[in-house]
């Protein structure tokens, strides 16, 4: 069942984005070479306390951190780690915000120093599909127009969109329905309605789609292992379009 959010609602996860967004913000500043993604998750908690807000995703069904933390070829679920990072990586930094009850979730894909021409032409690419999924997150549209819109744009770049992970409805709890994959059909799928909030994460590689899973039980990698990015916002449908909870 797809739950749907009242206005009050929605204004209470608007806030908890906020707090997320401004914490991206800080994020962006540390990113270089040299830091450690576990000095990031030591960051991210320590901001999130002080904003009166706390690390969902930490201790979800076992997972341990408030960040993850996903490098170069990681997909999704990578460990923070004590290795620093080098010029040329790119990491990928995803939480869940909880903020007086309401959740919030975003990704964002970072640049450690001077990366290759092919590498910037992978983040391009996968953050403007994101909002090319946005632009289809309106009342009446289905879910396969957001998949549609992200697929066709990511594989005319010569990319290719992960398919073992997608985006999900978001409230109360971190995944709700719907499901929201990044790639499918137009006008297939739940049909959207004013009130639904979910994120849209599109997850782009350079490479195949494919992805292996590491022993820990949670990293996922490209199973070429070449570099993969993601960007995420939450958003909701409003009579107005789409608004964006996680706007930096």
């Amino acid at each position: 069942m797809i739950v749907l959010k009242s206005e009050r609602e929605i204004q209470a996860m608007h806030k908890s984005g906020e707090i997320l967004a401004a914490c991206h913000r800080e994020i962006a500043k540390l990113i270089a070479p040299g830091i450690t993604t576990w000095e990031i998750e030591e960051f991210v908690e320590n901001y999130l306390r002080k904003a009166g807000a706390r690390p969902e995703q930490k201790g979800y069904k076992g997972y341990e951190y408030a960040t993850c933390a996903s490098i170069n070829e990681e997909i999704c679920h990578g460990y923070p780690r004590k290795s620093p990072l080098q010029n040329g990586d790119i990491v990928t930094i995803d939480m869940v915000v909880n903020y007086n009850g309401a959740l919030s979730d975003s990704a964002w894909t970072y640049r450690v120093g001077d990366v290759t021409k092919e590498t910037e032409h992978l983040l391009d690419v996968t953050k403007e599909s994101l909002y090319k999924g946005i632009e289809q997150a309106v009342d009446g549209n289905r879910i396969g127009d957001i998949g549609h819109a992200i697929q066709a744009y990511v594989e005319s770049a010569g990319f290719s969109v992960v398919r073992d992970f997608i985006g999900h409805g978001i409230g109360a709890v971190i995944h709700e329905k719907p499901e929201v994959p990044h790639y499918g059909l137009p006008h297939k799928g739940a049909r959207l309605k004013e009130g639904m909030v979910f994120t849209i994460e599109p997850m782009v590689n350079v490479g195949t789609y494919k992805s292996v899973r590491d022993p820990n039980g949670w990293t996922a990698s490209t199973a070429d292992g070449k570099y993969s990015a993601q960007y995420e916002h939450t958003i909701a449908i409003t009579k107005d379009g789409p608004l964006i909870l996680t706007e930096q």
